[in-house]
């Protein structure tokens, strides 16, 4: 097993191990420090995540920024060695599960590119690199061009030291609880 898939395992066991109520504090935090970055950086089609295996939930706030006149839109796989689609999507909206079992929306209308990308991250190091769940969506996604900014969005027991392969794309900045 290589020390990432390793290291990947710990961090999402690092995770699911804190409890829900705390989860939901540091979910609001992170929530307002994304209200915040979204203030400053006011986007008009801003690329989602619909939060699995306990990554922070930001759905209340997205359906502030959605009330707000930001268009959202979540990611979708359409072809295994592709970068990620991303389909439009309110608060509310039809959802049914991709063949992953990640929740997409039902009716799939398809953005160009959003001017900037919530990215989860199972983990993620100093330089801002991101350890996700090891496919490689967002990597790809990251190397089109034109790039949009990119907001990684964790808890700060993500951090951890690993070092980037050469197709990793550091992102714009990271969101925590904490900072």
């Amino acid at each position: 097993m290589s020390k990432k898939a390793s290291l990947r395992r710990a961090l999402i066991a690092a995770r699911q191990a804190v409890s829900a109520d705390v989860r939901a504090e540091w979910d609001a935090d992170i929530a307002g420090r994304v209200h915040a970055w979204w203030l400053a950086n006011p986007v008009r089609i801003l690329g989602v995540y619909w939060p699995i295996q306990d990554e922070p939930d930001l759905r209340s706030m997205y359906a502030e920024l959605s009330r707000k006149g930001v268009a959202l839109a979540l990611p979708v796989v359409t072809d295994k060695d592709a970068p990620l689609e991303f389909a439009a999507w309110s608060p509310g909206d039809a959802l049914i599960k991709d063949a992953h079992g990640v929740p997409v929306p039902a009716e799939t209308r398809i953005f160009m590119r959003p001017e900037a990308l919530l990215v989860p991250c199972v983990g993620f190091n100093a330089q801002r690199f991101r350890l996700g769940y090891g496919a490689g969506y967002y990597d790809r996604t990251l190397a089109a061009l034109p790039r949009p900014l990119t907001v990684g969005i964790a808890y700060t027991c993500a951090l951890a030291a690993f070092d980037a392969a050469p197709h990793d794309i550091a992102l714009d900045t990271i969101i925590t609880e904490t900072a």
